[in-house]
C-alpha cells in the first residue's frame, strides 16, 4: 500500500498538483497527497477482492509446508464473507441515491483503515529521507530503481506499516481459534508434571461429574481396567 500510495501521490501531484504540502519536499502537493490516498483506497479494494476469493490468501497456516496448490481449505473468517448494509434513509434522500442497501465484505471496510494509514505514513517517510538526504547533501539513496531514489526510498515505511498491521489484524480481524493440539502443546512444553497432574485430576473429576466420562472409561483408556 505504501508502494501503491507513492505511486500514485506522484502520478496525481504531477497531473493536477498546485499547493505545495511542506517545505521539507517542494514536489509534494496537497493535490497528490489526496490522490494518492483515494487511488490506494481503490487498489488496495480491487486486490483485497481478488484475494479473498483463494482459500490460500484467506485461511490461517497451520502447516508450513503448505502452498497454493496443496489444497488448503478452511471455514473462512467473517470479514471475508459478504455482508449486506442498510444505508440510513436520510442519506439516500440526500444523495438521491437509486439503492438503499449494498453488499460488501468487511475486510474491505478494514482495507480502507490501513489504506488510509499508508497515506498518512507514506509522505511523512519521505520527509524524513528527504531530511536525511539534505544533511548528507545526497539526492537518491541508491539507484536500484531508476528515478525513484533507491531501495531504501521505497522501503523507509515498510516496517511502520508492518507493525500498524499486524496489531490491527491481531486487535479487529483475527478470530481467536484453539485446538486440542494447540493445548496439549501448551500443557506438554510450558507445564510443570506436578501442574499436568493437577489439570489431568480436574479434567477427570469435571467430566465425571457431567456424565461424559466415567472412572471406568478413564481405566480403559489407560488400559488398566
Amino acid at each position: 500500500m505504501v508502494i501503491t500510495n507513492d505511486i500514485f501521490a506522484y502520478v496525481c501531484g504531477y497531473i493536477w498538483g498546485r499547493t505545495q504540502l511542506i517545505q521539507l519536499s517542494p514536489k509534494k502537493t496537497v493535490e497528490g497527497f489526496i490522490g494518492g490516498w483515494i487511488c490506494t483506497i481503490i487498489i488496495g479494494g480491487l486486490i483485497s477482492n481478488i484475494l479473498m476469493q483463494f482459500k490460500y490468501m484467506i485461511c490461517p497456516v497451520k502447516d508450513l509446508g503448505a502452498n497454493a496448490f496443496s489444497g488448503v481449505d478452511c471455514i473462512p473468517n467473517s470479514v471475508f464473507t459478504s455482508q449486506t448494509y442498510t444505508i440510513s434513509p436520510q442519506i439516500v434522500s440526500s444523495l438521491y441515491l437509486p439503492f438503499n442497501t449494498f453488499n460488501m465484505a468487511p475486510i474491505q471496510f478494514h482495507e480502507v483503515v490501513m489504506a488510509t494509514f499508508a497515506s498518512l505514513i507514506a509522505p511523512f517517510g519521505g520527509f524524513f529521507a528527504s531530511g536525511l538526504k539534505r544533511a548528507f547533501q545526497i539526492k537518491d539513496f541508491g539507484h536500484s530503481i531508476p528515478g525513484h531514489g533507491g531501495m531504501t526510498d521505497r522501503m523507509d515505511c515498510q516496517f511502520l506499516m508492518g507493525f500498524f498491521s499486524y496489531m490491527y489484524y491481531q486487535s479487529f480481524i483475527a478470530n481467536p481459534h484453539t485446538t486440542v493440539g494447540s493445548i496439549l502443546q501448551t500443557v506438554i512444553t510450558q507445564m510443570s508434571h506436578d501442574e499436568q497432574r493437577e489439570l489431568v485430576t480436574g479434567l477427570i473429576k469435571y467430566l465425571s461429574g457431567q456424565g461424559i466420562w466415567s472412572y471406568g472409561d478413564v481405566a480403559r483408556c489407560l488400559g488398566t481396567g
